[in-house]
């Protein structure tokens, strides 16, 4: 998975969830990738810092299949490492 993450103007954070048609044939296989994400940055949502756009790659179908606490824990590592949590006097 990866992060892909931008500040916005909008006033709110913004985000998506991108699956691939490559890493899940079937629809309800790729929504079901889809909400397992949504659902683990809702747990952690004071985690991501605001007022930026967010979007979320999948790149594994592993996602659909690994407990839920290995998915907050992957989405938990990727905010950190992209460096997103900025200082609050610098914007």
């Amino acid at each position: 998975m990866s992060l892909v993450f931008m500040p916005n103007s909008k006033g709110f954070t913004r985000v998506a969830v991108v699956v691939s048609k490559k890493v899940e044939k079937s629809a309800v296989g790729r929504n079901r990738i889809r909400r397992r994400i949504y659902e683990a940055l809702r747990k952690n949502w004071e985690l991501v810092p605001g007022k930026t756009d967010y979007i979320f790659v999948v790149y594994s179908k592993e996602i659909m299949r690994m407990p839920f606490s290995g998915v907050e824990e992957i989405l938990g590592k990727l905010v950190e490492e992209s460096k997103v949590c900025y200082n609050k006097k610098n914007g």
